[in-house]
C-alpha cells in the first residue's frame, strides 16, 4: 500500500475514533447512527467556531434539517476542511455556510449575520446600524461585480482567489 493510502485510512480511522467519542454506548452498536448537532458542538475544533451551527446544517444529511451528522457527513466536514482540499471546495463550503438563508445568494440579511457572528453580539462588540450599512456597502462594492445587490458564488470565489490567506485559515484539524 502505498503513503497516500496509508495517510487516508490513518486520517479516516482518526475520524471515526473521534465520531465514535460522541456516541453513547448503545448508539455505537447501530449502524448509520446520527450525532446530534449539540453533542458535536462539544468537540473542541468546533466548541468556539462562530460558524459551528452552520457548519453542522450545512454537512448534515438529515431530513429534519436538526444538523446531526452522520459518519459520512462528518467525513465530509473534516475533507472540505483539511489541508488537502481544494480552494474551490473550500470557497463552495465557505458560501455554502455564510448563506445562511440557503438561497444561493449573499444578500445583506446574510452579510449582517456573517458580520455579527465575527463579532460577537454583544452590546459591548456589536456594529452600530450605520456602522453595520458602512460595512456591507463595503463588502457588496468590492465583491458584487454584477451588481444586483448580493454576492453569488462565482463573485464570492473571485474574491476569495485574492485572498492568499484563506485557504490555510479554513481548516479543522482533529
Amino acid at each position: 500500500m502505498g503513503t497516500t493510502a496509508t495517510n487516508i485510512i490513518s486520517i479516516t480511522e482518526s475520524a471515526h475514533k473521534r465520531f465514535t467519542e460522541l456516541l453513547t454506548k448503545d448508539e455505537k452498536d447501530l449502524p448509520n447512527t446520527r450525532v446530534s448537532m449539540e453533542r458535536v458542538l462539544t468537540l473542541p475544533e468546533l466548541k468556539s467556531n462562530p460558524f459551528r451551527k452552520r457548519i453542522c446544517y450545512v454537512f448534515s444529511t438529515s431530513e429534519q434539517k436538526d444538523g446531526s451528522l452522520t459518519f459520512e457527513d462528518f467525513l465530509d466536514l473534516l475533507s472540505a476542511f483539511s489541508d488537502s482540499a481544494t480552494l474551490e471546495i473550500k470557497s463552495h463550503y465557505a458560501f455554502r455556510i455564510f448563506d445562511f438563508d440557503d438561497d444561493g445568494t449573499l444578500d445583506c440579511g446574510d452579510l449582517e449575520k456573517l458580520v455579527n457572528c465575527l463579532t460577537g453580539e454583544t452590546d459591548e462588540t456589536r456594529l452600530t446600524t450605520e456602522e453595520m450599512r458602512q460595512l456591507i456597502n463595503n463588502i457588496l462594492e468590492e465583491s458584487d461585480i454584477d451588481k444586483d445587490g448580493t454576492v453569488n458564488l462565482s463573485e464570492f470565489q473571485h474574491v476569495i482567489s485574492r485572498s492568499p490567506d484563506f485557504v490555510s485559515s479554513f481548516k479543522i484539524v482533529l
